[in-house]
């Protein structure tokens, strides 16, 4: 298997000490995870490396014969702006580490200083560039309009603009190892999202999908981090977790907003410390694999309540994408059910029908609770009943007029319709309001219109005829 690099950009670990090089390049990958380094004990041949790798991040000696720490620390800033540079010095003097900061040095640490202290460091340094990076690309994408990899979405049918803009987001936040939010109401497709985030990483490994929904602490912590063998009754064989499963590739945990206090805690230390414990063991392992998690909850409003933890929300936020409802992706209604028409067809045996025009109407003012699950239940449906040459409009109708499911009139009914200060229309004006707009939102189609107000098509016919001759 290809071993993944972490950061996406190289870090130079620059002094002319080759020994201290080796141990703070062991230090790193076993401690911080970080794996792709470039060493360099020659500070003659640093600009060289700048110049031919793609460097993110450069730790810097300052005792160094040839051109000196602060000469190359000048003209990295001056040459390569968007590389970090921080300097890592044998002189614990407050003048000197003032002074490179003023160079624009992003940090500066004593080599005594405590090996945890100067990995920390530099994993923020690291995140801090990431995200710069990410921004830069996002900006580009959508000053430009652009995607990269637009067949990595294919599976995913839109033409929403508001859709286009999380694929955009997500191919800027593709190779950075921070967890992505994915939030949005159930149905919409966000696993779709997460397999595309996957695909976008480049990484080795598999995607690893667990809905966390329902599980407890234990059958959590088991789950995920594995057990050895004797770590519980009936525990006769070590099992692997999902995130060793996961390696080098990416665990999607879904329904996150449903994590019990206590799994919310072994989560985000693993977040924190990128290591956890199997069940029965007191050997840490590294967690390898990038984490997506996704839920329906609003988790803002759940940590204000205290239903979700403070530091978890924040951990997990870094990188964020909600996807919108069906209900505010009116385009995307006829594309998805020539789709899934399609699809069912195709699964039945069946030809795909035409259907008559006023369907997507009809589809167009329902709320969709279920989102696109719930349009793709629909289609299957009316193919399994379908006979004719034209898909009937029969089991969408019995959908949509099932007990219990709003319709948008009756889901926006508690809102202020007239204004406190403004004098009442009168029923007559209201009614004409009424018919005008159920006609708009039919397009015209007095079938579909006449149902939604509740009266006949003969009745909307006359009212109508009715109202042109007293205008004439």
């Amino acid at each position: 298997m290809t071993q993944t690099l972490y950061p996406a950009f190289g870090v130079l670990l620059v002094d002319d000490e080759p020994s201290f090089l080796r141990s703070l390049s062991i230090a790193l990958e076993r401690s911080g995870g970080i794996n792709h380094i470039h060493r360099c004990h020659d500070s003659r041949e640093v600009m060289e490396i700048l110049a031919r790798e793609n460097i993110g991040l450069v730790t810097l000696d300052l005792t160094m014969p040839h051109p000196s720490g602060e000469e190359l620390l000048a003209r990295i800033v001056e040459e390569y702006p968007d590389v970090g540079v921080i300097v890592i010095s044998g002189l614990n003097q407050v003048e000197t580490a003032v002074n490179c900061i003023k160079l624009g040095a992003f940090d500066y640490f004593v080599k005594t200083d405590e090996e945890s202290r100067l990995i920390e460091g530099i994993r923020r340094a690291i995140r801090l560039q990431e995200l710069s990076r990410e921004n830069q690309a996002l900006r580009r994408r959508v000053l430009c309009d652009t995607l990269e990899h637009p067949e990595v979405f294919a599976n995913i049918v839109t033409a929403d603009k508001a859709m286009r803009s999380v694929f955009q987001y997500l191919e800027s936040v593709a190779l950075t190892r921070q967890p992505i939010l994915i939030t949005g109401e159930s149905g919409v497709g966000k696993e779709l999202i997460a397999r595309a985030a996957h695909t976008l990483s480049g990484r080795s490994g598999p995607l690893v999908c667990v809905n966390v929904a329902g599980l407890d602490d234990n059958v959590f912590a088991d789950t995920l981090f594995g057990h050895q063998r004797g770590a519980f009754t009936g525990a006769d064989q070590p099992r692997a977790g999902m995130i060793e499963q996961a390696a080098a590739g990416t665990l999607f945990l879904d329904e996150i907003g449903d994590l019990s206090p206590a799994s919310q805690v072994k989560l985000l230390r693993l977040l924190q410390e990128g290591e956890y414990y199997p069940l029965g063991s007191d050997r840490p392992k590294r967690l390898q694999a990038r984490v997506l998690v996704a839920t329906h909850h609003d988790l803002a409003e759940k940590q204000r309540t205290g239903a979700f933890r403070k530091d978890l929300y924040y951990r997990l936020r870094t990188h964020q994408v909600h996807i919108p409802p069906l209900r505010q992706r009116k385009q995307d209604i006829p594309l998805l059910l020539d789709h899934f028409l399609a699809e069912a067809a195709e699964e039945l045996g069946k030809p795909k029908p035409s259907y008559p025009p006023e369907l997507t109407i009809l589809l167009s003012d329902y709320a969709f609770p279920g989102n696109v699950r719930e349009l793709r239940a629909m289609a299957y449906d009316a193919m399994s009943l379908h006979r004719s040459r034209t898909l009937s409009m029969d089991a969408f109708k019995r959908a949509i007029g099932q007990p219990g499911v709003d319709l948008p009139q009756r889901q926006h009914g508690a809102r202020t319709v007239f204004a406190a200060d403004e004098p009442l229309p009168t029923l007559e004006a209201l009614a004409e309001a009424l018919v005008d707009e159920a006609l708009r939102r039919a397009e015209g189609n007095q079938s579909i219109a006449s149902r939604w107000l509740g009266i006949s098509q003969p009745a909307l016919s006359k009212r109508l005829k009715k109202r042109r001759s007293e205008g004439s």
